[in-house]
């Protein structure tokens, strides 16, 4: 078991690795007869409203991510200016959604960021165990919105009956009641494995109910401002192949979800033109993650330098008032 143990931090990297190259196959036989020139055609096809639009629903996403922060910091009763924690948020998302372990990339980034502001180990456990908290309860509400508004989503994936997607939906939703109950009458901290939380106030639930699918909404809405007028089933469903698509992404561990996104949202709409898919989810990489990942590096460098910077300074005057007399 000891030497299992020294080699648990290889795990979900090669996992997510492994998620890549499956599929990739998978990806690789779906886009069998795609040509590179067909793709540039629907890149190019794209209206510069689809990518005005698909901006300013970047910039909406990652103000709400920052939101995932600052409600996580309301509950800790912690005040962090919020330019702080703005760009905290960033480069935490911006990093964590292109390596992949995003629980573990992201950790790294919020012990360096938050531990420089005073906040202690425990409650920067608190703070990420909160944030992929919203996440998750934002995903069942949206999910299981999606899915009664729907039905006919999940069945794009799976051959279910209607009743069987509705039942679906309404668990996802008694998730959500459940949690806002437990908060509402103060119920015992929720216990799934080792994690433990104790339910917020309704105040901070009520902003998760709020910021975690207005995030969803606004990534899903990069991806369909580019895709094809022709064929497009319409937001709600691209936003449920989203949610789905984009959870799966995570759960897998794959760098960017790379492969998956792209497969998952192929199987989901294949009654549209691979090509003008294809280009719509190559806008939400380009802006969503690419250049978010190359501003955070810029980010993470600028703070560590200056970390250095004032780290040094401080040694310095420290031993400046040690050598001075009667020091």
């Amino acid at each position: 078991m000891q030497r299992l143990g020294q080699y648990r931090h290889y795990f979900w990297p090669t996992v997510g690795v492994l998620a890549v190259v499956f599929c990739g196959w998978l990806l690789y036989k779906e886009l069998a007869n795609l040509t590179f020139a067909s793709l540039m055609d629907s890149l190019g096809a794209i209206p510069l409203h689809g990518w005005v639009l698909s901006i300013l629903a970047t910039l909406v996403a990652y103000f709400a991510l920052a939101e995932y922060d600052r409600i996580a910091l309301i509950h800790l009763n912690r005040k962090i200016s919020w330019p702080f924690v703005m760009v905290t948020s960033f480069s935490t998302y911006a990093l964590s959604h292109s390596i992949g372990a995003s629980l573990l990339s992201g950790a790294v980034i919020r012990f360096r960021a938050y531990g420089s502001r005073g906040l202690s180990a425990g409650e920067i456990g608190v703070l990420i165990g909160l944030t992929s908290f919203t996440f998750f309860i934002g995903s069942m509400l949206l999910g299981g919105s999606v899915l009664l508004l729907n039905p006919s989503i999940l069945q794009r994936f799976f051959d279910l009956p209607v009743w069987a997607v509705i039942v679906i939906g309404i668990g996802m939703l008694s998730i959500v009641g459940f949690y806002a109950i437990g908060s509402m009458f103060h119920f015992k901290p929720l216990v799934i494995g080792r994690f433990h939380l104790a339910y917020p106030k309704p105040k901070v639930v009520l902003r998760q109910l709020i910021v975690g699918p207005i995030e969803l909404m606004a990534a899903a809405a990069i991806i369909y401002f580019c895709l094809p007028a022709e064929g497009n089933p319409g937001f709600i469903t691209v936003l449920g192949v989203f949610v789905a698509s984009f959870s799966v992404a995570l759960i897998s561990h794959a760098p960017g979800g790379l492969g998956v996104l792209e497969y998952v949202f192929l199987t989901a709409l294949d009654d549209m033109d691979k090509a003008g898919v294809l280009a719509a989810l190559i806008v939400f990489r380009l802006f969503y993650l690419i250049i978010p990942f190359a501003a955070a590096l810029v980010i993470v460098l600028f703070f560590e330098r200056s970390e250095f910077r004032r780290n040094a300074a401080e040694r310095l005057a420290k031993t400046k008032q040690e050598n001075a007399p009667g020091g």
